[in-house]
């Protein structure tokens, strides 16, 4: 099957950034289908006159699109981006021969060009839905004018009316899907995954890591990797060390990441007296050096600011977690924290104030049989529920059956 994938944030293990489409699409060549990437470069610091370049990485033909972006770029720099990159990638799509197209979000605007593919050269599309878009930037408020929040849903229901399959990252962005009338048995949920063997981490890397910041050593550590946007309210940790800090000045917080946010979190531990004594923030990390990151942590957290939209969320952060066999602490509800409690794989702090959660982690971080309990629960699930393996093979499934116009069976491998 030749496929053509369309995903403008794709990233490889060198790069900082989750990694799903290209593990899914390495496992793609490797049972011996044809993927061509279409995807950006964002490290250009402005659109080249030599826009495209093409890669060959692990099987994988990467079209590079050169289109810098950031997360730091406000809302009407970004847009710009998104609709640049949908008139690239159209016209690049439509070069390549191909048997299916599959168009995987954020942005919504990458629905175009797989649109425009699916009906030119009448091939089946797979939509994947890794954010509900528009109704999250909707919540934010990021989207306000009338017109575009129509033109936004109008394109929604387009892109999933039109596709063969919809493959859903949690239950809620499916119940997202069917609340746009399309039919519930043609959706399947394959949520982000736990890249297990490579999350084992070496002792003796950890024990480095620990050891190269005088300021960690053997002291207990909460880790936060990841995106500091606004929606991933990055500045809770910021309290909790102000209340940590009274219970316990030697436990230490580690945000590890880039975004929007960063040097206003910066600025409120500043003046809440807690940078660089109980709370400390790194630069982001290739993927391939997440392990060791992960691994020198007690408990790593994932964050949200609170609003219904986001507990459907599906972050990497979670998945991560998991692999690297770490207790995991969320701020929000929802389908992972119903999972948290059944397996009893972390914490849960929400609906908790600051100093109520500072005291939970007080009680847990120092609690070793809890973290081994908890650090066990959370591998039993990466392996039973999330493996990467298992959840590509899922993937591969359902391109299969679109291929064959039998869409309508997805959600049986749900079951």
């Amino acid at each position: 099957m030749k496929i053509i994938y369309l995903h403008q944030y794709f990233n490889t293990p060198s790069m900082e950034g989750g990694t799903r489409s290209y593990e899914i699409a390495r496992r793609l060549v490797a049972k011996g289908h044809e993927v061509d990437m279409i995807t950006t470069d964002r490290s250009s610091k402005k659109l080249s006159e030599a826009a495209w370049r093409v890669s060959h990485v692990d099987g994988i033909t990467v079209h590079w699109y050169s289109l810098p972006y950031a997360n730091e770029m406000n809302f009407f720099s970004r847009v710009k981006a998104f609709i640049a990159f949908a008139i690239a990638a159209t016209r690049r799509s439509q070069s390549i021969n191909a048997d299916l197209v599959i168009a995987t979000s954020t942005p919504l605007t990458i629905a175009i060009p797989g649109l425009l593919k699916h009906w030119k050269a009448k091939i089946p599309m797979v939509f994947e839905v890794r954010d509900l878009w528009p109704e999250l930037p909707i919540a934010i408020g990021a989207i306000k004018n009338p017109i575009l929040k129509f033109f936004t849903r109008q394109l929604e229901r387009i892109a999933y009316h039109n596709s063969e399959a919809v493959i859903a990252l949690s239950p809620g962005m499916r119940d997202g899907v069917v609340s746009t009338g399309y039919a519930s048995n043609r959706v399947c949920v394959i949520p982000n995954a736990c890249d297990n063997s490579a999350f084992e981490a070496n002792e003796s890397e950890i024990s480095a890591f620990r050891n190269k910041r005088e300021w960690l050593g053997n002291r207990r550590l909460v880790l936060y990797a990841g995106t500091l946007g606004e929606i991933n309210g990055v500045g809770y940790l910021v309290n909790i060390a102000q209340h940590l800090h009274a219970i316990d000045p030697e436990i230490r917080i580690l945000i590890v990441g880039q975004g929007k946010e960063r040097e206003k979190i910066i600025a409120e531990a500043n003046v809440a007296g807690v940078l660089n004594k109980n709370l400390f923030v790194e630069n982001y990390l290739p993927k391939n050096e997440m392990p060791i990151l992960f691994g020198a942590a007690d408990i790593s957290t994932s964050l949200f600011v609170d609003l219904p939209q986001m507990r459907a969320n599906s972050a990497n952060k979670f998945f991560d977690t998991l692999a690297a066999a770490r207790p995991i602490l969320i701020n929000y509800g929802g389908w992972q924290a119903d999972l948290i409690q059944e397996y009893n794989a972390g914490l849960i702090t929400w609906n908790l104030s600051h100093e109520e959660a500072a005291q939970h982690i007080f009680k847990h971080i120092n609690d070793d049989q809890w973290i081994q309990a908890a650090a066990k629960s959370s591998k039993r699930m990466s392996i039973e529920l999330f493996d990467r393996d298992m959840l590509a093979n899922k993937f591969e499934e359902v391109l299969q059956l679109a291929v064959k116009s039998d869409g309508e069976k997805v959600a049986r491998l749900d079951e």
